[in-house]
């Protein structure tokens, strides 16, 4: 597994960033049965950089939490069978690796969500890197079903991994 970890806002934390990284994007992958050793991109900013990225991406002009950006569509989450995914995905010649995608954290407002919701930076940055992995992996929650099947997804994944809210 080969995450490219780039931290730009340069905000301490109360853990080690890039570790616990590792441990949930290796458990996510596991957890729904990817086949593939994947590559993934993540970029810890500060809120005037995800906003901009927002503001781009989503016609959302304001600072968000997490930005996920899938490099693989899927015909339903998780399904690596499916045709979409099969013309869809790219694996590096070079490592074999599935090309996941990339994600975007915001430091600022994972420090200010963990103290707004009462409960650990650690926490905070685990829920925010499995939601994302899940849309790297075709979950979404546009529509009322896809949220709530999302949602239990990431509620029996931070249980699976003993990380609970205060």
């Amino acid at each position: 597994m080969t995450v490219y970890f780039e931290d730009e806002a340069m905000l301490t934390f109360e853990f080690d960033l890039e570790r616990q990284l590792e441990q949930i994007i290796s458990f996510v992958r596991d957890h729904v049965n990817c086949p593939y050793d994947l590559e993934v991109s993540v970029t810890m900013v500060d809120k005037a950089t995800i906003q901009e990225v927002n503001a781009r991406f989503r016609d959302l002009s304001r600072p968000t939490d997490v930005l996920s950006f899938p490099m693989a569509e899927y015909d339903k989450p998780a399904d690596f069978d499916g045709p979409a995914f099969c013309g869809s995905h790219t694996v590096d010649p070079d490592t074999n690796e599935l090309v996941l995608g990339d994600m975007m954290l915001c430091s600022e407002v994972i420090k200010e969500q963990a103290k707004e919701y009462g409960h650990s930076e650690m926490r905070e940055f685990s829920f925010l890197v499995v939601h994302s992995m899940l849309h790297l992996f075709g979950y979404d929650h546009i529509l009322d079903r896809d949220r709530m099947e999302m949602e239990e997804e990431q509620r029996t994944i931070m249980n699976a991994l003993g990380i609970r809210r205060a």
